[in-house]
């Protein structure tokens, strides 16, 4: 069965929890892990948080939207910003990279959400925006489809 959603709202960090609970009770249908569920938990907050940080700069007219689907066991999320994209993809996916060393950030972004999901593709133009896209199979789907 397919199913989805979506979602939109401003570039505030005190929105970042939202949609972090919003994508995890929708994913709850399909009854995945405690850890499952905390990892797509922490990926969500990551994709947002760059959002919000990098591509709006904190700026809270900025729109960042998420859409999830979710078919035969795939976990299949969209979260899109309209901000400053990003200049060099393959250098953002770096460990440590940060271009806000002065906010504290670890520059684990991109490494944390690779560790946790099955796909992630990152798409992105300076000047338009970013889209980050990540997939997860989980393991009782897997069991079940497999």
């Amino acid at each position: 069965m397919r199913n989805e959603m979506s979602l939109q709202f401003c570039a505030l960090s005190q929105n970042e929890s939202f949609a972090r609970i919003t994508v995890a009770a929708f994913i709850a249908q399909l009854d995945p892990t405690m850890d499952e569920l905390t990892e797509i938990k922490t990926v969500i907050s990551e994709a947002v948080t760059n959002s919000i940080i990098h591509g709006y700069d904190n700026n809270p007219a900025g729109i960042v939207y998420i859409s999830v689907r979710l078919e035969d066991g795939m976990v299949d999320v969209m979260i899109r910003d309209e901000g400053v994209g990003i200049a060099n993809v393959e250098e953002a996916r770096q460990p440590l990279f940060t271009t806000k060393p002065d906010l504290e950030r670890s520059g684990m972004g991109f490494t944390i959400m690779e560790n946790f999901m099955d796909e992630v593709e990152i798409e992105s133009q300076p000047g338009k925006g970013t889209v980050v896209r990540i997939k997860k199979l989980l393991a009782k789907s897997n069991a079940i489809f497999n």
